[in-house]
């Protein structure tokens, strides 16, 4: 089947589009950092939807996010390309949404718990302990770019449920 040029570059422009969050993955300097930015201001949008809504948007993030990853990673013909960070913005909103399930939207935008669920998230990405560094190793592709950070988001979302419960930015 040919395709024609319009829907080629129709196509081109929504992958890097979603893969760059909309081109923050372009930043000079840290472009993980600024897509998990975007993440978590996506988190603050969604929250006062109710937990639902958030869980449906990190499944959402990171279904795309694997084909997105996947186109992008031919188009940049680079595996893993740093200008890839729709990984960062599902695994944010895997990290942050315990606080949608445990706390009342006013409460889960408090600076505190965001902090806590960004640093935590940062952290996990960017040191890659044990079972993130496994899944990064593990899997190549969209697959390979997505998974080390929903790892690091789930082990994030464990600290951020913990502080949560225990009061922090209460």
């Amino acid at each position: 089947m040919v395709q024609d040029p319009h829907s080629k570059a129709v196509r081109r422009f929504a992958v890097l589009a979603l893969a760059t969050a909309g081109g923050v993955g372009y930043a000079p300097i840290a472009p993980g950092t600024f897509g998990s930015l975007v993440g978590a201001a996506l988190f603050a949008g969604l929250v006062g939807r109710g937990a639902a809504v958030v869980a449906a948007a990190v499944v959402i993030a990171a279904a795309l996010g694997v084909w997105a990853a996947d186109e992008a990673e031919r188009i940049f013909a680079h595996s893993d390309d740093g200008r890839i960070v729709i990984d960062e913005v599902a695994g944010q909103l895997l990290a942050l949404s315990p606080l949608a399930m445990l706390l009342p939207p006013e409460r889960a935008l408090a600076p505190l718990p965001l902090l806590v669920g960004f640093c935590a998230f940062r952290a996990l990405d960017i040191a890659k302990p044990g079972p993130v560094r496994w899944a990064e190793r593990r899997f190549r592709g969209g697959r390979g770019v997505m998974f080390d950070d929903l790892v690091a988001g789930a082990l994030a979302a464990l600290l951020v449920a913990g502080a949560a419960l225990a009061g922090v930015g209460s």
